[in-house]
């Protein structure tokens, strides 16, 4: 048993892929319901292309939960980003990627004045950006007159676009065949420096067979969907949407798991006054939650309105409970402290498969809904149930290995005790890591 967990998770406990676990098994129910219509190369493009937004939102969302924050505003951010770029490029005669630059910019300014609201000045996070929630979509409205403003050819490849034709035909998309190939030596590096470096520090590793097996399955998951997108009708292959959202999910994974202020993050989120007394600038942290989920929101407007060729007036509406939806099913704890990128992806995915086998099945928009919203009540409630009556939280099981260091994670490690400076008895128990 201890061999079959390394196997999957490094020693951790198996229901850390519980969440995982479910979305396999909603493919394949979908699969199975649809007649193979859930896995036909043209709907994964599809999906990839329609969700790509909503899983960059995602990203953004759960470093803004992990801080004990909220943000109802990142759906009219995207709107009025939307807009101010759409009117850049036909009024004002933006080239396309100088477009792209202000949206950004528009972006981080917007989150500027937030964070700025909520790190420094102190207003609860939920009442800035609904204020935000209602600035932003009538700044959209009132910009662009309440209309649709369509935008160019060039600016569109971000959201419609495909990894482009090149080399032979061998009846796949090069290009998209070439990027499994290299995903699958970027696992394989991985697994031997990892295998490595635990020899170098004396730790036990798992057997080899784990390693290869581990290997094969996963590199065969990544083989199999890069064949799958490359053998789309012919122009689509691996979307250009896509390519953006795994750079962010690399990037944000290494920033939340790897860096200090990655640390800081899930430090302030799990208890505010410890981390303060550790040295952790806490305001500094809530400013950047902000400021950065702002940004994401701006990129996911473009991306949409891209994928539109146009901006309207009704960009962004409700894509932040989808957002929310996707971080706490992916295994956020609504108290702060802990979450993943990879987990928020994971449950984004699940609410993106639901919702598109649900629509190939010809369910009504309305019922879609209801069961969105069933699913994440049962998966909160579920797990905030089991806490109550003393049992494992599942959340805590699934993301105790995944790199969060706020809530369990913090009662797991090393503490040092803070004394007053008269002696007797001990003020506060500060994480010993923090200090650093």
């Amino acid at each position: 048993m201890r061999d079959l967990k390394s196997l999957f998770g490094g020693g951790g406990s198996l229901k850390q892929f519980g969440i995982l676990g479910a979305l396999v098994a909603i493919i394949i129910i979908f699969q199975l319901w649809t007649g193979g219509k859930t896995l036909q190369p043209g709907n994964i493009i599809n999906i990839v292309q329609q969700y790509s937004y909503i899983l960059i939102l995602a990203i953004g969302m759960v470093m803004v939960i992990i801080a004990g924050h909220i943000d109802l505003s990142v759906g009219s951010v995207a709107a009025f980003t939307g807009i101010i770029v759409a009117l850049a490029m036909k009024d004002w005669n933006f080239p396309w990627w100088a477009a792209i630059i202000l949206g950004l910019v528009v972006g981080g300014l917007i989150g500027a004045w937030q964070g700025f609201w909520v790190a420094y000045i102190g207003v609860p996070a939920f009442i800035v950006t609904l204020a935000g929630m209602l600035i932003w979509r009538g700044g959209n409205q009132f910009i662009g007159d309440s209309a649709t403003v369509p935008v160019g050819a060039g600016f569109q490849v971000i959201g419609k676009g495909y990894l482009p034709e090149l080399g032979p035909n061998l009846g796949v998309n090069n290009l998209t065949m070439l990027l499994g190939i290299v995903v699958v030596l970027i696992l394989i590096g991985l697994e031997v420096r990892g295998r490595r470096t635990r020899a170098v520090m004396g730790a036990t590793s798992a057997p080899a067979w784990t390693s290869v097996a581990r290997v094969v399955v996963l590199g065969g998951v990544v083989l199999v969907a890069a064949y799958l997108f490359a053998t789309g009708r012919v122009g689509t292959s691996f979307p250009v949407s896509g390519i953006i959202l795994a750079v962010l999910v690399v990037a944000y994974s290494f920033l939340t798991n790897r860096t200090t202020i990655g640390r800081h993050i899930y430090a302030v989120g799990g208890n505010k006054h410890a981390a303060e007394l550790s040295g952790v600038n806490s305001k500094r942290v809530n400013f950047f939650v902000m400021m950065n989920m702002s940004v994401l929101a701006a990129l996911a407007g473009m991306i949409f309105v891209a994928r539109s060729q146009a901006s309207g007036p009704f960009d962004g509406t409700g894509w932040e409970l989808d957002a929310i939806a996707a971080v706490f099913i992916g295994g956020a704890a609504v108290s702060g402290g802990i979450g993943t990128v990879a987990g928020s992806i994971i449950g984004g995915l699940v609410m993106a498969v639901l919702s598109n086998g649900l629509a190939l099945k010809g369910i009504s928009s309305d019922l879609v809904q209801i069961i969105k919203g069933l699913v994440l009540l049962i998966a909160v409630g579920v797990d905030v149930f089991n806490k109550s009556q003393g049992r494992p939280s599942i959340i805590g099981l699934m993301t105790r290995n995944q790199g969060g260091r706020g809530g369990q994670k913090l009662a797991e490690e090393p503490t040092s005790t803070q004394v007053s400076p008269g002696g007797g008895t001990p003020d506060t128990v500060v994480p010993a890591d923090l200090k650093n």
